[in-house]
């Protein structure tokens, strides 16, 4: 019997994944991971699909990839970039994270960062390169997790197509699930290459912003401290 999401003779693997995900009625927004819905084998085909249609792209440019040396690669390197470099979040699942019992009961702010975070803005795929602060409070029954699971998380969240104000909330959702703090602050400082690169063209705008949870959002004095010990200068 044939499975009901069998592609039909001529049907792209985008579409019978899609119908996995509207059929489980899951959200698949652009800063979405929806690495349980691919089959094995499903992420190479899709790469084969994202190659065709951007060849189609670069054609709608007229762009001549056939005598081009230069671009008639182009279309296969877009590809992997999109689904396995660049927006691998999206694709990937979460990578493994070691968590340990907080043996020492420890109950004091703890910060972690500068990390550096590169994705790129859901509304022209320009790159948003930046920097991500976090602030915990763990209490007795939090789980420890080490220094370098914070960046390969936050690499996680934000190699997919994103804004800003989304991704730290996305972030915080994340550390507040796998450490269980009485308190988590996040703070990111970004460049928008779409302000840069095209429209006003500004390069010396930043955007700055903050989740506050638990603690960190209740007592003012914690939250002044946290704040007070981030290095926010170049």
């Amino acid at each position: 019997m044939e499975r009901p999401d069998a592609p039909g003779p001529d049907e792209p693997v985008s579409a019978r994944v899609r119908r996995r995900l509207v059929e489980a009625n899951k959200r698949f927004n652009a800063n979405d991971n929806i690495s349980a819905f691919l089959e094995p084998g499903e992420l190479e085909a899709l790469l084969d699909e994202v190659e065709g249609k951007f060849k189609g792209v670069l054609e709608s440019l007229v762009i001549d990839t056939e005598s081009d040396h230069n671009t008639q690669d182009t279309a296969r390197r877009v590809a992997k970039m999109y689904l396995t470099e660049v927006f691998r979040g999206r694709y990937m699942k979460a990578p493994p994270v070691t968590e340990f019992p907080n043996a020492e009961l420890l109950n004091e702010l703890m910060i972690v960062g500068p990390v550096t975070v590169r994705s790129a803005c859901s509304h022209h795929f320009c790159p948003i390169i930046g920097r991500l602060w976090i602030g915990l409070m763990p209490n007795e029954h939090s789980n420890l997790i080490g220094l370098s699971k914070y960046s390969r998380l936050a690499e996680w969240v934000m190699s997919r197509p994103q804004i800003q104000e989304e991704a730290i909330a996305q972030m915080a959702n994340l550390l507040m699930d796998k450490v269980q703090p009485d308190g988590l602050a996040v703070v990111m400082e970004a460049d928008h290459f779409c302000m840069q690169w095209r429209g006003v063209k500004d390069n010396q705008t930043k955007m700055i912003n903050s989740v506050m949870r638990g603690s960190f959002l209740k007592d003012h004095t914690l939250r002044a401290e946290f704040l007070s010990l981030l290095n926010l200068k170049p």
